[in-house]
Order: C-alpha cells, then structure tokens, then sequence
C-alpha cells in the first residue's frame, strides 16, 4: 500500500529539494519518489510528454537531429532535476497520463476518478517526473512516448481528455492553450493585428481567434519564414494577408507592417516563435500604446523591456501566461469549429 505523507503544501514546496525556500518551478531539483505521495496530489502513469516548442527546438539542435540522443537528453535532464525543466530555456511543456492516485485531502475536491486520462495543464518545468523508458521520440511534433510516473498538486491544473478528439491532437492543442485564450482576451473588433510565428501550432490558433474577435471591420496579418508554411496559412484563410517574414530582423519588421498598415502599424502583436531574438521586431510593428503578448518561451524580458525603451515606444508587453480561465474549452472550441485545423492538426499530431 502507498505511503501517504501528510500536510502537503498546495504550491508542491514539499517537493522542492534545492535551493530551500523556493518553489517547484524555479527550484533547481524536486524530489520525483513516488513511493508515497503527499495527501493533496494526484498520481499519473505518464505516456506521452509534449515538450514545449522552445526546449524540444534547443534540444534537437544540440543533437543534430538524432531523436536517440533527444531521450537521452531528456532522461539526463529528468534524473538531474526531477522534472523536465531544460536548464537552457527554463521552460518545460505538458503531459498526457492515467490517474492511479490521489491523495486523501484532495479527493473530494476534483472531479477525477481513478482510471481517468488527463493532460495536465501546468508546465513540466515544475511538475515531478520519473521517466523509466523511453519508449518513442516524435521530433516533428516535439512528443515523446514514455513510461513513467508524475505527480500534480493541490494547485495544479488539467484538463479532461474529449472524447470527440485524439489523444496526441489534443495533447499537442492544450500545451498551447494559453495563446489562443490571452488572443481573444485582448482582440478587440476593429483590431489590426499581426500573429508572428502565425504557421505553427500555436500561431494557427492564435490566428482563428484574431479573426473570430476582431471581426469584418478588423485584419489580421499572418507572419511565416518559409514558402511552404506561408502557402499552407493562405490555404486555411484565417488571415487577411500572409507574408514571409524573418522575425528576427527587426527592420523589415517594421518597414513590412508599416507598408501593409499605411503607417498605422499594429494594435496588437502575438509572438509565437520558437527561436530567440524576435523582441525588437514585435516591437517595431506594433503602435504606441497597442499591446504585445510575449507567448514564445524563447523571450527574453531585458531585450522587449530595454529594447521599447531604447527606441522610445509606449507600448504594452504582456509575458506569455501559460494559463488563462477557460484556455482548455477556448481551444477544444477552435478546434470544432474549424474544420480545416481540425483536418491539419490530424495530419499533423495523429
């Protein structure tokens, strides 16, 4: 029979190992024994681990490509510090699994059950993690296949896995909930606003919701760094002009959307990318006072904070919360909505 240990802190300061008095997320290790388990967390039998797009991009150059030395990376990380927290980016992602636990105080708490598969909507960076086996790397969509364990506490969050949707699909929608649910929270009708990154996972959702909420009296500019993506984005017409665009010189940036804007610029800016060094060109294209939202975890405060100052531009950066109420239903939604995501996603992600 398991151990369960009493007074469980509902942040998982319990399981913070080193340095003392932080919490799991920034903490350097986190204690991943799951022999016993606190009274206030849930247990998962882990299977699948979507890495976020920053750490799994970091990673696989690192190693050339080879999906082997991918998990082994990945298992040097998780036995280093108890949970896949990449040293480089800080960041972590999400995970698919079964419920086999709970802890006394939580039980009547949560609408789980023993048996039920969640994903599990707090990043890895600080969720405790045993990895066994690695048992598959799928390197396209940043999933990994594994036998292990993990636990999410009092504080955590999940979401139930649909029955209407693929596993894998669903797993690698939810790990960017949050961009997609922080895009209709600040799209405003009328809006004209750029999605950077606007081919990808997240870019294509944040892309649907831009649309969905600025609505016919707004426009929405799509930004892609290679033919193909940008021909894909058109195809799906959720944007009103795509453009290939390097997001990392800063310049043509601004002389791109100042072209298509008549010198307006922007009004909102959603960052997507994956890659380092895109601060400046958010910056360029959006107007004074307008909103940027930093959700790459490639971001680096100090280049947007002292970047805008530098150049003089009032506007309003908002760091890339993983979590905003509703963010799990905000994107099943877009999902059913748009048959045509629903059809890319499942070539992609199934």
């Amino acid at each position: 029979m398991q151990t369960i240990h009493k007074n469980g802190n509902p942040f998982g300061s319990h399981r913070v190992l080193a340095p003392a008095g932080v919490l799991p997320q920034p903490a350097e290790k986190v204690n991943n024994d799951f022999s016993g388990i606190w009274d206030n967390e849930i247990l998962i039998q882990v299977e699948v681990l979507n890495i976020d797009s920053a750490s799994f991009t970091q990673i696989k150059n690192t190693v050339n490509g080879d999906e082997q030395k991918i998990g082994e990376r990945i298992i040097e990380i998780v036995g280093q510090r108890g949970k896949m927290h990449n040293p480089v980016t800080g960041s972590g992602g999400v995970l698919i699994g079964e419920v086999i636990g709970m802890g006394d105080r939580i039980k009547d708490k949560r609408d789980l059950a023993i048996g039920d598969k969640i994903v599990t909507l707090v990043s890895l960076s600080l969720t405790p993690l045993r990895v066994d086996k690695i048992l598959g790397v799928k390197k396209n969509i940043d999933q990994v296949l594994i036998q292990g364990q993990a636990v999410l506490f009092e504080s955590g969050i999940y979401a139930k896995l649909p029955d209407d949707l693929p596993e894998s699909l669903a797993l690698a929608a939810l790990d960017v909930a949050g961009a997609p649910a922080q895009t209709a929270r600040l799209v405003k009708p009328g809006d004209t606003v750029v999605i950077i990154g606007a081919t990808g996972k997240s870019g294509i959702l944040c892309s649907y919701e831009a649309k969905k909420r600025a609505g016919v009296t707004g426009r929405v500019i799509g930004t892609g760094t290679s033919d193909a993506s940008v021909e894909q984005l058109k195809a799906l017409n959720l944007c009103d002009e795509v453009i290939k665009l390097d997001a990392t010189d800063a310049l043509a940036c601004h002389e791109a959307i100042l072209k298509l804007t008549k010198g307006r610029l922007a009004d909102v800016i959603i960052n997507n990318v994956s890659i380092p060094n895109t601060e400046l060109g958010s910056i360029l294209m959006c107007r004074d006072e307008g909103t940027i939202y930093f959700f790459s975890m490639a971001t680096s405060f100090t280049k947007a904070a002292l970047g805008a100052e530098g150049i003089g531009k009032d506007v309003n950066m908002i760091i890339g919360n993983g979590y905003t109420k509703g963010h799990a239903e905000i994107t099943y939604s877009v999902l059913r909505e748009s048959p045509q995501i629903m059809e890319l996603f499942k070539k992609l992600y199934c």
